[in-house]
């Protein structure tokens, strides 16, 4: 079987929003609502439509990720060409095949070439260090929630791209933070 990653197209919205719903089904760490926020931030100023991104095996989509921009406040402006990876769900009978880290890499590939440095992750799962995620804390960045610091994760896509990046991220209104 072949994997394919591509971007999700307009069409695949409602399949998307199925399998989300069914991979946080039984997660640990969700409140059930992945699925609309998917929706909403697909509206939203913070989507980057290259950045919403499937995986297909012989056709059939098993997994999704979308990265969306974040800003990070120095307290002197905010800190450019950041991301947050909003959400990232591999069906139930497709997981622990290796799908979910083949999205984030192809995603941190697109996420480069459009020019972007760096990701923020909210990880309680312990699964994004093997990615290369580090504490954000070992840049000064802050949550604007509670998390263990374990928990809170950015991934430099760029040599050096949080130098300087101490402050609270900003999360886009949609998340409701």
């Amino acid at each position: 079987m072949e994997l394919t990653i591509r971007q999700e197209h307009i069409e695949d919205r409602a399949q998307v929003e199925q399998l989300i719903q069914k991979a946080f089904l039984r997660a640990e760490h969700t409140d059930g609502n992945e699925h609309h926020l998917v929706h909403i931030l697909r509206f939203s100023a913070s989507f980057v439509p290259e950045l919403s991104l499937v995986a297909l095996l012989e056709g059939k989509i098993v997994g999704h990720i979308l990265f969306t921009k974040l800003g990070i406040n120095t307290g002197s402006g905010n800190f450019p060409n950041s991301l947050a990876i909003a959400s990232i769900a591999v069906s139930p009978d497709y997981q622990n095949r290796g799908i979910g880290g083949m999205m984030i890499d192809e995603g941190h590939r697109v996420a480069r070439d459009l020019g972007f440095h760096s990701v923020i992750l909210s990880d309680p799962t312990g699964y994004s260090p093997r990615f290369g995620y580090k504490q954000a804390s070992y840049w000064g960045i802050k949550a604007p929630f509670d998390i263990p610091d374990e928990a809170f994760l950015a991934y430099e896509l760029t040599p050096a791209a949080l130098k300087g990046a101490s402050g609270y991220v900003e999360y886009p209104p949609e998340f409701g933070i």
